[in-house]
């Protein structure tokens, strides 16, 4: 349902109708609908690992080629997955929920996608340092990939918005390489 109409398309009396049975029985399966909404994210977060594993490819490519084979992947997913994918960054929860630890665990877990090549470039960093800098190549991939998917004025091609990122993420790599103190090391 959220994959073809969107977050805002989920209705539960709708659902409830098309698996066959009562409304107040989706609430025997979930608590409420945020859960209903995470735990659709957390398969459409599994999906979106898959396609970031694969993007990495076999053997072992150089950690800056990895990380734009990722970015890449990731841009494709959304692409391919549009409602799912803006599902995961609309939905909100009221601010005296705390989102489950499952929910976080599987957030936090395709960062290592990131993390790892950039531990690889950088081996002399903290790993909060990493952290850091992982969540910020994501965040611009992740603008970028938001912004271009767009269908407004801003919306790019998506041959186009591929060329971009690759290009986004090679010159970020470059700058942090070049702007450390000897090179890899920092």
């Amino acid at each position: 349902m959220i994959a073809s109409r969107g977050l805002a398309g989920l209705k539960t009396r709708d659902l409830a109708s098309e698996i066959g049975c009562a409304n107040g029985a989706v609430y025997n399966l979930v608590a409420d609908v945020d859960e209903l909404i995470l735990r659709v994210g957390s398969r459409t977060l599994h999906r979106l690992d898959d396609a970031l594993s694969a993007a990495e490819g076999a053997g072992e490519p150089a950690p800056q080629e990895r990380l734009v084979r990722i970015a890449i992947a990731y841009c494709d997913f959304a692409a391919e997955n549009l409602q799912l994918w803006r599902a995961l960054f609309e939905h909100r929860m009221a601010a005296d929920k705390i989102v489950p630890d499952w929910s976080v665990d599987d957030q936090m877990r395709l960062f290592r996608h990131i993390y790892v090549p950039l531990a690889a470039l950088f081996p002399r960093r903290s790993p909060e340092d990493l952290g850091i800098t992982a969540r910020s190549l994501f965040s611009a991939v992740h603008g970028m990939v938001a912004l271009g998917l767009e269908q407004k004025l801003v919306a790019v091609p998506l041959p186009a918005l591929r060329k971009e990122i690759a290009g986004l993420v090679r010159a970020m790599i470059d700058g942090l390489i070049a702007r450390a103190p000897s090179g890899r090391e920092a």
